[in-house]
């Protein structure tokens, strides 16, 4: 027979005899406490992040729409018709006195251009300049009391970052479409049939209509111009990085058109070995690769052979294809430029004499 005294020695070795107020201060009794308070606490934050990221997209979203511009293109179907729509796009302004930025391939062969602010107003419009072959063009739109958007670097951007994107897809003005940055660096074949190089690939869901619109970071600053999309593809849409735009932007502003020379060659981006490097003292950890010479041109007078590794260009290094285009513009045109190259095992200076492009 257990007597009354018993209970307390059972208690001490007995969960079931545990008092009332031990089984409350117990740390077995409080861990459903505490986990639930983890799963709210987890709950809170992610509905913080949420929160967060919606915020950023209305703040960008917000900034950057009244800069953002519908343009719809006429053409005349004969020489007495009517005009008549012939497409849509989209566009945004880069500065207060009413200058522009679109796709050359919205603009290209319109013979009437008409804008539509945010506000409803339909101003007048002009072309200023085309450049086909990075498909960019430059409008000037005559209204006062403009906003413009704030420019970035396409070269600060990093993969995964927020990408937003604003346009009038299918005419749906002044959409709104979130993604992230896919990958930096593609390249693009312009209408033209050139290669456009420092292409930005976002998921942000862009349609027709969108192009010429801008592509935003999470500060509401432009990174790209939307241009292309792939459409049997979900999310794999194209933009041109804002760096290079505003490097052809400033030549149509100044002369409406760019004048480029050329060498005559083909050529790729691709990364040289450090024992190279290191072994030719480079200023390059990359150079432009000859995959092809045109037969009588400037790159085959002045000796340039398929399987050449361009590294300099007149004492400028040169790191990319992209690095290489800037430099053919109009101020080498019929001037003798030097190519620094790597042949097989020979370092090279070939002297080399560009002429203009369509000239």
């Amino acid at each position: 027979m257990i007597s009354l005294s018993d209970f307390g020695s059972l208690a001490a070795v007995d969960p079931l005899f545990v008092s009332t107020d031990e089984a409350l201060s117990s740390p077995h009794a409080q861990m459903p406490t505490e986990q639930s308070a983890a799963g709210a606490s987890d709950e809170t934050k992610d509905a913080a992040l949420l929160d967060a990221y919606s915020a950023a997209v209305v703040r960008a979203a917000e900034r950057a729409s009244p800069s953002v511009l519908q343009i719809i293109t006429y053409k005349r179907a004969g020489s007495n018709a009517a005009m008549k729509p012939s497409g849509t796009g989209s566009g945004f302004l880069i500065s207060a006195d009413g200058l522009a930025l679109t796709n050359s391939h919205v603009v290209h062969g319109a013979d009437k251009i008409e804008v539509v602010l945010e506000d409803g107003r339909r101003p007048d419009v002009t072309l200023i300049g085309e450049d086909p072959d990075t498909d960019i063009a430059v409008l000037r739109v005559y209204a006062p009391n403009l906003k413009p958007v704030t420019l970035a670097e396409s070269g600060k951007v990093k993969v995964g970052q927020v990408a937003i994107a604003i346009g009038n897809p299918y005419g749906f003005s002044y959409s709104v479409t979130a993604g992230v940055v896919s990958a930096l660096g593609r390249s693009l074949r312009s209408t033209s049939g050139r290669m456009i190089d420092s292409i930005i690939q976002t998921d942000a869901a862009l349609n027709p209509g969108n192009s010429g619109g801008p592509l935003l970071n999470s500060r509401g600053e432009v990174i790209g111009v939307n241009t292309a999309v792939i459409l049997p593809a979900q999310g794999i849409c194209f933009a041109i990085g804002i760096d290079t735009v505003t490097h052809v932007a400033g030549f149509l502003i100044r002369d409406g058109k760019i004048r480029r020379s050329y060498v005559g060659i083909a050529g790729q981006t691709v990364p040289i070995h450090r024992r190279v490097v290191r072994f030719y003292q480079l200023p390059v950890e990359s150079a432009v690769l000859v995959v092809g010479v045109e037969p009588n041109s400037p790159g085959a007078t002045g000796g340039l052979l398929e399987g050449d590794l361009i590294y300099g260009f007149n004492g400028k290094p040169v790191r990319s294809l992209d690095e290489m285009h800037r430099m053919l513009l109009s101020e080498t045109i019929g001037q003798k430029v030097v190519l620094e190259v790597i042949r097989r095992t020979e370092k090279l200076a070939l002297t080399v004499t560009p002429v203009e492009l369509g000239g």
